[in-house]
């Protein structure tokens, strides 16, 4: 698969340029965080407010106030786990729109548990008027700004960085609470969000090689879920559904779709992959998909196990199976 250059720091700098209220805001991270450039063509509506990430979203509640647009940057795990009171009683409560770009999000990070932004969808979902979005390649990276400057709430934004696949059309953006249907099938549905979209691609690849029949959703938006695809999806197979995600298994993606099932009572299995109420150690993203069982091999496991048959899978054969042709998905 053909990487490309994270275009977020483009995207920022058009909005910024058709939006004067737009400014950004960073906790010392902005290099990492792919807002150099903003801070040299803006710099007075450049704000670098040091590692005090508490300070820092007090800041944006008030130039809100103003009317002004903030868009905050520094890794995901400060912006959530570090500065929670905050982030509930200066922006949630008042309904503020300001925009929290988190970076590296879940296991996408060697930095280790300290850095490791696990359990942030489940915390996040409770806080009340906030969105969620989980991107997954170059086109919704194009996209979800624009979609937060559009919600005109307070957003929690799991952001990836650095070069990124495409895994989807460039004509065929991001869109607000709507799955991407990326396979249609009758026997499982797969969910998958985040980087986990590309490990369901592959296994998807090979059960459809193997005979099975997969419905498989890319999932951009956490909250609000309320998108009627997933429950047509969910009705619509026979062997039950699998969810895939960048985080524990409590709180996020798969409790999503687990209370949309009870909601709208689809007695069917759900099985998750995902961390199982753990903390992840720091190492590179692809040792942990394989050494917390977070792969496109586990995924493919989860699907027998629903259909009580072995499909004789091997890891070698998904080897062969890469992701050139994806982007026409």
């Amino acid at each position: 698969m053909k990487m490309e250059i994270n275009k977020h720091n483009e995207n920022i700098l058009r909005m910024a340029s058709v939006h004067p209220e737009l400014v950004v805001l960073s906790a010392d991270l902005g290099t990492s965080c792919e807002v150099k450039e903003f801070a040299q063509k803006y710099p007075d509506r450049y704000f670098s407010m040091g590692i005090a990430e508490q300070n820092m979203c007090s800041w944006a509640a008030g130039l809100a106030r103003e009317g002004y647009r903030p868009y905050l940057h520094t890794f995901s795990v400060f912006l959530y786990r570090r500065i929670l009171d905050q982030l509930e009683m200066s922006i949630a409560y008042p309904n503020l729109p300001v925009v929290f770009c988190g970076f590296v999000p879940g296991i996408t990070t060697p930095g280790g548990v300290s850095h490791q932004s696990t359990n942030d969808i489940g915390v996040v979902r409770t806080i009340p008027n906030f969105a969620i979005f989980d991107v997954g390649d170059a086109t919704e990276i194009e996209r979800v700004l624009d979609l937060a400057w559009d919600f005109n709430g307070p957003v929690y934004i799991r952001q990836l960085r650095k070069e990124v696949p495409r895994l989807f059309p460039a004509n065929k953006p991001m869109e607000f609470n709507k799955a991407r249907v990326l396979s249609e099938g009758t026997d499982v549905v797969i969910f998958s969000s985040s980087i986990m979209t590309e490990e369901a691609m592959r296994a998807t690849a090979a059960l459809k090689n193997k005979g099975v029949s997969i419905e498989h959703l890319h999932i951009s938006t956490l909250k609000p879920f309320t998108d009627p695809q997933v429950v047509e999806s969910l009705k619509k197979v026979k062997y039950g559904a699998v969810t895939i995600e960048n985080g524990t298994v409590i709180g996020g993606l798969g409790t999503c779709v687990a209370e949309v099932m009870a909601e709208n009572a689809i007695g069917k299995p759900l099985l998750k992959v995902g961390l199982n109420d753990q903390y992840a150690h720091g190492a590179s993203k692809m040792y942990l998909l394989e050494h917390y069982h977070l792969d496109a091999m586990e995924l493919i496991k989860k699907v027998e196990k629903l259909m009580g048959k072995d499909l004789g899978i091997k890891k070698e054969d998904l080897e062969a199976i890469r992701f050139e042709d994806f982007s026409e998905v």
